[in-house]
């Protein structure tokens, strides 16, 4: 196999189809003359539609309207109407349900420059429990006029990062095409943000633009693998010696799927795929559940320490979906015996992933943002390491409100996916392990991803991505936080079982001190710290 087969069938309709209308045009036209002057008007209306198929084809700013010339305009049609009918015939979620219509139009509105405003006020049901709000003050303050920036560099880091308040989350090329990827890296160049690369590899797409990369290393080790798929430490150092490269993450588990690995359909592995991840030309990649490089949490820390060696001192890290407190901590005290931590975490929620998954995986595995993050958070500074490790969180992170909680619950900085997908001109389509994406995000279809404009789509990432921090820096100010350091806990309030029962995150959940799973474990903490090997993920 030749790797993927353009949909030349799915070409020839829309290209035949705008042909149809011309001919048939003409035809009327024709018939106007010689048989009656009533053709005249289907001539007209025939050939009006000829004319909007011709300008769909040639436009660069809608995706949809280049793959589907005029019969894309039914989508616009039911936006224009009402958004919530486009939500619901058009954008359905990954798992069935309508994805929220506040967030995603949000999304949408940022990337193409428009006031996000709307009148008449919020259309959320306050009154339910589990409602959150961030705490007004009454007296704001004024906001900074430079988006604050976040170092990145523990004690065995010679060459810090700074990593802005959002940034873009993995996504594989292979996973998206090549021009999504190049719309990405070059919007993350154009705003001063990173882009993480997800775990299929290090691509031209990538590293052409000049933007900020995260490189992502998975249990494929893409990119970096020998042939029996084992790390090549000597493929690893040479690509991380690349000055775009800024971090190096290791990707344990990811939100979607925590426990397995990823699966790239052959139909999408055409020979520009695999060049990049080292694999077979036209065969399906599927990643494995685990590592080969460690077995437990003392050579984890181990491999990390390596990495760093081997990336020159460059920031290292890793990124899970956490689900067993105890393995955490076990990954902690291996920290603490090894004298080794890394320079980052990545908290990954298990309601996030723009990947395909199996449902019950997305539905039963792993930990919520919010759980994970706070665990991590609390577990690092129970055992007197936070101040050496930052933290960043992922998960359905789309609006700086979001972007505020999360900093408010203990992460440093923030990543999104599906936001990003929007603001390439995802739809949801929910044909992404088809190769047949409408708007050309998720597929390797030379034909459908030209209709993705490069030059368009990255000034949407770009705009995206500074108004969803100048918002998020908005909202501190209402709060009278005049930047990240001034968030805590004790600002988010959910309403816990009624009416009058609204509680802060710092009542609801248990915030440890500084050293004091070392020191004194407490009482809801002591259990998982005492059974936590460093030996051992087990737990």
């Amino acid at each position: 196999m030749n790797g993927p087969i353009p949909d030349t069938r799915s070409l020839m309709v829309r290209f035949g189809a705008v042909a149809l209308l011309i001919v048939c045009a003409a035809a009327a036209m024709v018939s106007a003359v010689v048989v009656s002057p009533w053709w005249w008007f289907a001539g007209f209306l025939i050939g009006v539609l000829a004319l909007v198929g011709c300008y769909d084809l040639l436009q660069r700013r809608h995706s949809v309207l280049r793959n589907y010339p005029v019969l894309g305009h039914a989508r616009f049609l039911l936006e224009a109407i009402r958004p919530e009918l486009q939500q619901y015939f058009v954008e359905r979620n990954y798992d069935g349900r309508p994805y929220d219509r506040d967030t995603r139009s949000i999304v949408y509105e940022r990337a193409k420059g428009v006031d996000a405003e709307e009148p008449f006020g919020s259309e959320r049901d306050m009154y339910s429990r589990g409602y959150e709000f961030l705490v007004p003050s009454m007296h704001p303050v004024d906001m900074p006029k430079h988006p604050p920036r976040v170092r990145v560099g523990g004690p065995d880091c010679t060459r810090p990062y700074d990593m802005a308040l959002l940034n873009v989350s993995a996504m594989s090329f292979g996973s998206l095409s090549g021009n999504a990827v190049l719309a990405l890296n070059t919007g993350a160049a154009r705003g001063g943000f990173a882009h993480d690369t997800g775990e299929g590899g290090l691509s031209e797409y990538h590293l052409k633009p000049g933007g900020d990369i995260i490189w992502e290393i998975g249990t494929g080790y893409f990119g970096c693998r020998t042939k029996d798929g084992d790390f090549d430490p000597d493929k690893f150092r040479e690509k991380a010696a690349h000055p775009a490269v800024k971090c190096v993450s290791l990707k344990l588990s990811q939100g979607a799927k925590p426990g397995i690995g990823g699966v790239l359909p052959g139909s999408k592995v055409n020979s520009e795929i695999a060049q990049v991840r080292g694999v077979p030309e036209g065969e399906t990649v599927i990643s494995p559940p685990y590592h080969r490089a460690f077995g437990t949490p003392r050579e984890l820390v181990r491999f990390l320490a390596r990495m760093r060696e081997l990336a020159d001192g460059k920031p290292v890290g890793f990124k899970l979906c956490p689900g067993s407190r105890v393995q955490f901590l076990a990954v902690c005290k291996a920290m603490l015996a090894e004298d080794i931590t890394p320079d980052f975490i990545i908290v990954d929620g298990a309601e996030g992933g723009t990947g395909a998954a199996p449902l019950e995986f997305a539905d039963h595995l792993g930990m919520p943002l919010t759980e994970g993050l706070i665990t991590v958070h609390n577990a690092l500074v129970g055992a007197g390491l936070r101040d050496r490790i930052r933290v960043g969180a992922s998960g359905k992170v789309a609006t700086g409100a979001d972007i505020v909680k999360r900093l408010a619950m203990g992460a440093d900085w923030t990543n999104a996916a599906r936001a990003m997908m929007f603001a390439v001109g995802c739809i949801q389509a929910q044909r992404c392990h088809t190769n047949r994406c409408p708007t050309g995000v998720t597929t390797q279809d030379p034909r459908r991803a030209r209709a993705l404009d490069v030059v368009d789509k990255s000034e949407r990432v770009r705009r995206y991505q500074e108004a969803t921090v100048s918002s998020a820096l908005q909202i501190m100010a209402a709060m009278g936080a005049s930047g990240p350091g001034d968030l805590g806990p004790h600002l988010v309030r959910r309403r816990a079982t009624d009416a009058d029962d609204f509680r802060s995150y710092a009542e609801l959940y248990e915030w440890l001190k500084p050293g004091e799973l070392i020191v004194d474990p407490p009482t809801g903490w002591a259990a998982d710290w005492k059974a936590a090997d460093p030996d051992s993920f087990t737990g």
